[in-house]
């Protein structure tokens, strides 16, 4: 009984694992793209998953001890994937703990920035230069402003959906 009780995956754990799951769905939608000018590369995609995995984290802050432990779940789910990501690359054993700690304090790094763009709203001036800097680099930055209500579109999706569906991992995103 007790192993079992310890070998039993936490609700959390599926929780999280379930929204990171729908952030790289999201996050590799064609049209951000296409549409919307992303580049199509390895720099970016980590940006358009950092920024749906912020996204999530965000709308979960401040709902309790559950939502946090789901925003850990995905959190640790976020950065396993990462890891995943540098070995299938080729990265070397050695070298991976250099690159993930590389990578989290980027992570870290944008999400304090997307918390400052966010309080910053109804200024989007904030979030576009974040935009421009980070997911368009080295990129035309012509769609920032369309990425930009793009982003504070689906954070209002997230933000009207009921907390209980999110806890069980379930989101839905709004259509580009």
């Amino acid at each position: 009984m007790l192993l079992d009780r310890l070998l039993r995956p936490r609700p959390a754990l599926g929780s999280g694992r379930a929204l990171y799951a729908r952030a790289v769905e999201q996050a590799r939608a064609p049209g951000l793209y296409a549409d919307l000018g992303a580049p199509d590369t390895v720099e970016g995609r980590f940006e358009l998953y950092s920024l749906h995995v912020v996204l999530l984290l965000d709308r979960l802050r401040g709902h309790g001890e559950f939502a946090t432990d789901v925003s850990q779940a995905l959190f640790d789910t976020y950065v396993k994937g990462l890891d995943a990501a540098l070995r299938e690359m080729g990265v070397g054993d050695l070298a991976v703990g250099r690159k993930m700690r590389k990578l989290g304090e980027a992570f870290y790094g944008r999400g304090k920035s997307y918390e400052a763009a966010f309080t910053a709203l109804p200024d989007t001036a904030p979030l576009e230069a974040l935009l421009g800097r980070t997911v368009y680099a080295d990129a035309d930055t012509d769609p920032v402003p369309r990425l930009a209500a793009y982003v504070l579109g689906q954070r209002a999706m997230l933000a009207d959906q009921a907390l209980e569906p999110l806890l069980a991992g379930e989101v839905a995103w709004r259509a580009l």
